[in-house]
């Protein structure tokens, strides 16, 4: 199967709100060429990055907008476009694998239309895309509801954030201290010719200044070295692990932190890693293999004790709560496609519900840290006020940190520039049952 028809059909799906790009498109690589795949995902994740401008466009160069029945058409459309003005791809060889990609179709018009649409853009899609730019949404490529969102609650910054979202994503990477030290590995790095730096506030990671397949990385089949983002890494320290700890990793997968937690406390009396799905904790579990470590998998709803929990209180617990994830979205461009305004208020009760029910779990003395990879206050230190409200027994923990920005409750980071995503993080105490 063409490439541009592989990245049009994953997109269609993500358009029709059947599915995200990470359910859609490892269907659609299996149907190309090995050697295709890399264009394949580029061109999918690329043009969800740029929807907003580049539907804004084909609009413009339409003489009438395409039917629901093409969305296929109409993805495969955009797939085009996004090559004419965004990748190095020459013009001609966009054009014409995208219309060669639209003969699949089995609809004789819409090669035609293709090709008459991006010949066009190629003339005047420059100067159209200038005078739609009026339009912040299409400027910057957010849908309206999010930039609305985003404006209301970053007023200076909230551009900021649309730009850092449009960014393609560094590789950064998380040493493990049980085998390495991070001096060390990148030496090794170095030594492979993989250029690196340390990371600005985990003191474990380091920063790719290319990317590359995991596979290059020294010790990585060894677990010497995990992908994993710098904010992420930030959560685990915070539990202030001791040896004899009974700790519950909440909504694990794909299991980055349970790893974390393993790695900086060997001597636990046991990690619980709890997943809603069977299924990615497979994921889990592959990690844990890599790196030689266990822990206790279940699959179950957090909120629902009696399925899971044996009675025994938790000194420490990990929330990585399910979250909007408007913090990731250079790593997920198609969370612009998928997440819809009225999906914050059923996310932020939803962890409310999780914190509730947790919190039941948590000895006397316990610390509990609540992560989201959310950028949106409703979900992150309102959501913690709410709680605090609700529970006399719970204190908030100061973090006291360089990174991120103090809120009402907790630190707020906003996804930076070959920097780290954008993440939450506060620290509470239960003083009391």
């Amino acid at each position: 199967m063409s490439p541009r028809l592989a990245a049009a059909r994953a997109l269609a799906q993500v358009m029709a709100g059947k599915a995200s790009l990470g359910s859609s498109l490892p269907t659609q690589l299996e149907r190309v060429s090995v050697r295709d795949r890399a264009l394949t995902q580029e061109l999918a994740f690329g043009t969800a990055r740029w929807f907003q401008r580049l539907d804004g466009l084909a609009n413009a160069l339409l003489e009438k907008p395409l039917k629901a029945a093409e969305r296929e058409l109409h993805a495969l459309l955009l797939v085009g476009l996004y090559q004419l003005l965004y990748t190095r791809i020459p013009a001609h060889a966009a054009i014409g694998e995208t219309v060669n990609a639209a003969k699949t179709l089995k609809k004789p018009w819409a090669s035609g239309l293709l090709n008459a649409v991006l010949r066009r853009a190629q003339r005047e899609g420059a100067e159209q895309l200038a005078a739609l730019e009026r339009d912040p949404t299409i400027r910057l490529a957010h849908p309206r509801w999010l930039q609305k969102r985003l404006k209301q609650d970053w007023p200076d910054g909230w551009e900021a954030i649309c730009q850092a979202n449009n960014a393609h994503p560094p590789m950064t990477l998380r040493v493990n201290l049980a085998r390495t030290s991070r001096s060390a590995y990148l030496s090794r790095l170095s030594d492979a010719g993989i250029d690196a730096e340390p990371c600005r506030f985990s003191s474990v990671g380091l920063r790719l200044l290319q990317p590359c397949d995991v596979s290059q990385l020294p010790g990585f089949t060894e677990g010497e070295v995990s992908v994993q983002d710098e904010a992420a890494q930030l959560a685990a320290p915070l539990l202030e692990l001791k040896p004899g700890q009974r700790v519950l990793d909440a909504c694990c997968a794909p299991g980055g932190k349970t790893c974390q937690i393993l790695e900086q406390q060997s001597a636990l009396d046991e990690l619980v890693a709890l997943d809603l799905e069977p299924k990615r904790l497979e994921r889990v579990r592959e990690n844990l293999e890599r790196l030689q470590l266990h822990a206790t998998l279940k699959a179950a709803d957090a909120r629902e004790l009696s399925n899971w929990w044996d009675g025994r209180p938790f000194q420490r617990i990990l929330l990585d709560a399910p979250c909007s994830a408007t913090g990731v979205i250079r790593r997920h461009p198609d969370i612009k496609l998928t997440r819809q305004a009225e999906d914050i208020a059923a996310l932020a009760q939803l962890q409310g519900q999780l914190l509730d029910q947790l919190w039941q779990t948590l000895d006397v003395g316990g610390v509990l840290v609540y992560a989201t990879c959310s950028v949106l206050p409703e979900e992150n230190s309102q959501t913690i006020a709410a709680f605090l409200a609700r529970q006399p027994g719970a204190r908030e923990l100061e973090i006291s940190a360089d990174y991120g920005l103090a809120q009402p409750c907790g630190r707020q980071l906003l996804p930076q520039n070959d920097g780290h995503d954008g993440f939450y993080l506060a620290k509470l105490i239960k003083i009391a049952a």
